[in-house]
């Protein structure tokens, strides 16, 4: 199956603070990548470059077979949970509209089929109850719902989601990477996962892009999460231990000295 993201010698800089470099990665249609690693590695600064609002300070990348920006008609976002502000009044369904006809300029198209199709994403993603609710009022897990409801909107080739699993309990954990993965199956959706915590979802990776100040690192879960792997990556001793099914990584701390901005902003 052809690629629908290839980067090629890919690098991406802030001033002379290299992020990452020599990213070689393809993602196929239906994959499930996880991308991981320390705060500053570059993880949203990834999915920015997807979208086309990062530009590379090298290499090549294309989504879908064309530049970045080209392709965002074919790709569903759900970015960090974020402070609403103007969006605290809107309704739920007014964000999954926004999903379908939110690209048009002037006036949206009041039709049946529009609702009916609010109305039906609604409802695959277990928001119908509150479709009419201020999404300034709904929990943090309820807000994601309506959120992957408007990625999904798009009927995306490619979605991106961006630490979607921050600040919700482990119910809503499951509900929502239980939607992103069936679509996934149902469509063959691939879906690019940037996480802090690779537990949730770690029965639904195929492959991990682990990024880190040493460099990055592609493969399986088996390949990328063991202790030499991130040992070499962190350029110090770090710890990978199994406990009860889930992944424990010690002593790959957060260094605030690689931090960077941009980083922080959807």
């Amino acid at each position: 199956m052809s690629s629908v993201i290839s980067l090629r010698g890919a690098a991406l800089s802030y001033g002379p603070r290299t992020v990452w470099h020599d990213l070689e990665l393809d993602v196929r249609p239906g994959e499930f990548l996880a991308v991981l690693g320390p705060n500053g590695a570059g993880k949203t600064s990834f999915v920015r470059a997807l979208l086309g609002r990062q530009p590379l300070s090298a290499g090549e990348l294309t989504v879908l077979g064309r530049p970045p920006r080209e392709a965002a008609r074919h790709i569903g976002y759900v970015p960090q949970q974020a402070a609403l502000s103007a969006q605290a009044m809107l309704r739920a369904r007014d964000l999954v509209r926004f999903g379908i006809d939110g690209h048009r300029f002037g006036p949206r198209l009041r039709t049946a089929a529009v609702r009916k199709r609010v109305d039906e994403i609604l409802d695959a993603v277990g928001a119908s109850a509150y479709a009419d609710v201020p999404v300034g009022t709904l929990s943090g897990g309820e807000r994601q719902r309506v959120r992957v409801g408007q990625a999904l909107a798009t009927d995306p080739r490619i979605l991106l989601c961006d630490e979607p699993l921050l600040s919700l309990d482990l119910h809503h954990q499951r509900a929502v990477t239980e939607l992103v993965d069936a679509r996934r199956r149902s469509h063959g959706t691939a879906v690019v996962f940037v996480t802090h915590e690779i537990n949730p979802v770690l029965d639904l990776v195929d492959r991990v892009l682990y990024l880190a100040p040493g460099g990055h690192r592609v493969g399986t879960p088996d390949e990328v999460l063991t202790s030499a792997s991130l040992s070499r990556l962190y350029g110090t001793r770090v710890d990978v231990v199994h406990v009860d099914g889930r992944i424990v990584v010690v002593g790959a701390l957060d260094d605030p000295a690689h931090h960077v901005p941009e980083e922080v902003h959807p």
